[in-house]
């Protein structure tokens, strides 16, 4: 039979597998090959394959092989605890970014050296180099089949399944699993792997669903990778924005309100300083800034179409015998502010920005630090243009995403999301949409990976996918496209023709979430801040008491230059003073005693060198103004 393989033509006999042509193709390929996408499908390695096939062969390099390793090492996992554990239940056990995990319903909790015992028991399965083989099953055989075996979660998954549903099975050994796959073709695949946690999580992510306990792991294919990664979690752990929250005193949250951050007066200088810098770009690029109720009546919400969409995740109350609804988003007030007054084409493009306090309802297993709260600032803006417009406006928004995240020295991965099966509007207009956003960012030279049936229920959108110092992403800015809420609003403008025509909208936020970015450059930074945002800028520490009048003078200059400065009068040794500063993370500390005060110079000691260098107050003053105006990272 003929077969593509990686695009090339190759001649096999009639019944090889994927795994064979891996081999026929090269003994490289052969020996990286983890599974293979079957015109189009990712499948295991021992596959058969037919006449005419076109194969790709999935290695750690790609999404798919990283994948099916680690769903097989979910597998190897789950083996695990039935061995030691026999009474246990099995839930899922999917691959996930970075890793994969099981949840396993048992009496009582795993505990550290349970999960010792556990990761010990894998690597004896792994060593045993099980065969994984994949076997199907008639619907009602199979619920007899985990029924036998003790399974209700497998036996509920298997009857939630479509009548025609294909239902297979991964035997490995003595240990059987319902699943898809695709899997590794034995258990010896998985090489280097580490359980890293053990948490609780509820059933298929029903809060009134029993509680489960949650296995996380990762795996690589090399010992190398496994621990170059557990030191990236280890360093991820120290810069982790909820302890250096608490240790900066940037933000808290409590028991009182869950899911609602207070900022602390160092957070909100930190906060204001962002805000003052998103202010200053928006005014350059022609926005002008508004602000809309928090709080708007429910018919609002239906009109705009986020009650059917989003109902499950809002807050509402009653004024007056009225249903009204806190915004989960800003969109709706914005619809109103434009049709407040008659447009012209004359007005467009209008660009409105707002800092918009938003809320939506989140289950309180999934709230996380700043990264998932309950209340958050959405930096949003709602441009309304001409369609003659669209492809500059997007292009516009581009640059304004380039600009801001290179302050902050984030790089960004683009994803377009496209019509999701419960959109609003014709299908011709949102491919019009889909195609618009292409090819704004094509003419800009960016490339962009799509995302299937992701785009928001009015439009399709742009993700951005921020990169951060340990090179993990965040998707926080976003470019949407809606032709779809103008004509709901009935919005309007005036062409040059007297006719009156439709405007379309682009939906943007640039930072997100005011909130997570902050725990996001946290993170990034780790808690050091260049001196434009960080919360104290300049520590001034006094010597002596003689040397204390001087300090004091210091302090009066910086402090009137709106400088954000702090001074030490304690009457603490300096090394202890200047200790402090450090694990503060304060980028400039004025270490000031009698010969400092006599010349009229200052000791700057630098958090990022380390060093103190003496000098003029006139010209360490001078350098730091342009430090900070410049923003200098």
């Amino acid at each position: 039979m003929k077969i593509k393989v990686n695009g090339q033509s190759l001649e096999l006999d009639a019944g090889s597998r994927a795994l064979e042509a891996a081999k026929a193709h090269s003994p490289e390929l052969y020996k990286a090959a983890l599974s293979a996408r079957i015109n189009g499908v990712n499948m295991s390695l021992p596959t058969e394959l037919h006449d005419g096939d076109e194969v790709e062969i999935m290695t750690w390099e790609d999404a798919d092989g990283r994948w099916t390793l680690r769903h097989t090492g979910s597998h190897v996992l789950a083996q695990a605890v039935k061995r030691l554990y026999p009474e246990v239940k099995l839930a899922i056990g999917p691959a996930i970014d970075n890793g994969f995990y099981y949840d396993f319903d048992c009496e009582k909790p795993f505990l550290p050296e349970d999960l010792e015992k556990i990761e010990a028991e894998m690597k004896k399965i792994v060593k045993e180099g099980l065969k994984l083989e994949r076997f199907e099953l008639p619907r009602e055989e199979a619920i007899r089949f985990v029924q036998e075996q003790g399974e209700p979660y497998k036996e509920e998954l298997i009857r939630d399944l479509p009548e025609d549903a294909v239902i297979s099975f991964y035997r490995q050994g003595e240990f059987t699993d319902l699943c898809a796959g695709p899997h590794l073709p034995s258990t010896s695949g998985v090489k280097a792997f580490k359980l890293t946690s053990c948490t609780g999580a509820y059933w298929r992510g029903d809060s009134s669903r029993k509680m489960l306990q949650r296995i996380y792991a990762t795996a690589f294919t090399k010992k190398e990778e496994l621990e170059a990664y557990l030191a990236q979690l280890e360093e991820a752990k120290k810069r982790d924005h909820r302890k250096l929250g608490r240790e900066l005193g940037l933000f808290m949250l409590t028991d009182e309100g869950p899911g609602f951050p207070f900022f602390l007066p160092k957070g909100m200088a930190l906060r204001n300083a962002l805000l003052d810098y998103w202010r200053e770009v928006h005014h350059r690029y022609g926005y002008t800034e508004i602000s809309t109720p928090i709080i708007l009546n429910q018919a609002l919400w239906l009109r705009s179409g986020h009650w059917d969409h989003y109902k499950d995740n809002m807050y509402t109350t009653v004024i007056d015998e009225e249903p009204f609804c806190i915004k989960p988003m800003n969109c709706p007030g914005g619809m109103l502010v434009y049709k407040s007054e008659l447009r012209s084409y004359r007005d467009l493009p209008l660009r409105m920005a707002e800092l918009g306090l938003v809320h939506r309802h989140e289950l309180s297993g999934a709230l996380h630090g700043l990264f998932r709260v309950r209340c958050f600032t959405q930096d949003d803006a709602h441009i309304f243009m001409t369609p003659e417009q669209m492809k500059e406006e997007i292009k516009n928004t581009v640059r304004i995403f380039d600009e801001i995240y290179s302050t902050f020295d984030l790089k960004y991965n683009i994803e377009l999301s496209t019509m999701p099966e419960d959109h609003m509007g014709e299908e011709e207009v949102w491919h019009f949409a889909e195609d618009t956003l292409k090819a704004a960012i094509e003419e800009m030279g960016k490339s962009f990976i799509v995302n299937e049936g992701d785009g928001a229920f009015y439009g399709p959108k742009l993700d951005f996918h921020l990169a951060d110092s340990l090179g993990r992403t965040w998707q926080c800015g976003t470019i949407q496209l809606d032709f779809q809420m103008p004509e709901r609003f009935e919005l309007e403008y005036t062409g040059a023709d007297g006719e009156k025509h439709r405007p379309v909208m682009i939906h943007r936020a640039l930072l997100g979430s005011i909130e997570r970015f902050i725990g996001v450059i946290t993170e990034h930074f780790a808690g050091a801040f260049p001196v434009w945002l960080a919360p104290v800028q300049v520590k001034v520490l006094p010597i002596t008491d003689r040397s204390a009048d001087y300090a004091r003078r210091i302090y009066d200059r910086l402090f009137a230059l709106g400088i954000r400065v702090e001074l030490d009068t304690r009457s603490e040794k300096i090394g202890y003073k200047i200790r402090e500063a450090q694990l503060e993370k304060v980028p400039y500390m004025l270490v000031l005693g009698d010969r400092e005060a006599e010349s009229g110079e200052v000791a700057v000691r630098s958090r990022r060198t380390g060093e103190t260098e003496n000098m003029s107050a006139d010209e360490f003053i001078a350098r730091l103004c342009e430090e900070i105006r410049t923003r200098a990272r």
